[in-house]
This record gives structure tokens, sequence and C-alpha cells, in this order.
């Protein structure tokens, strides 16, 4: 039973930008991880300090979250934008 495919895929022509835009990313991510990974093997006592009513392990910990989100928001924003740059004139029409 094939029922084919579900929608009609045309070629994206922004997929080259987009990877350049993950992979920076994604090395971005990872040195911001791993000072975090640094930090906690070289001067845990660091971590242990209190910012507020939290330490700085916790709040770090949180900023990464934060911040992996705050990244896929602007891959989402960035790649959108140059899709709808890169496409075809038919391909707004329909």
């Amino acid at each position: 039973m094939a029922h084919g495919p579900a929608t009609e895929w045309k070629k994206d022509k922004s997929s080259s930008l987009k990877e350049l835009l993950g992979k920076w990313m994604f090395l971005l991510y990872t040195l911001v991880y791993a000072g975090f990974i640094f930090i906690n093997v070289f001067s845990p006592e660091f971590m242990g300090i209190d910012v507020g009513s939290l330490n700085v392990a916790i709040v770090y910990g949180f900023g990464l979250i934060v911040f992996a989100i705050f990244l896929a928001f602007a891959y989402n924003h960035v790649g959108t934008h140059a899709e709808e740059l890169l496409c075809d004139e038919e391909e707004v029409k329909k």
C-alpha cells in the first residue's frame, strides 16, 4: 500500500547557507558548553558560589538551556528568511 509522498518537495536553494549556519551555531554552543565542563573540572568551588539564591552551576546550566533555545529561534528566523529570499517567483504565486 504505497501512498506516495504527502507533499511535493522542491529543491532547497538555501540549504548550503542553513548548513553553514548550523555548523557555526553548533561550534559556538560547543565552546560555551566546554566552558561549563572546564569550570566544573578545574574549579568546582567556583560553581558553588552563590548568585542570589542560586549557585553558579544552576545559573550557568539554565543559561545553557536558554542559549540553546535562543540559537534555535535564531536559526529558524534566518533559515526562513533565506528560503523566502531564494525561492522562485513561481513558487511564491502558488
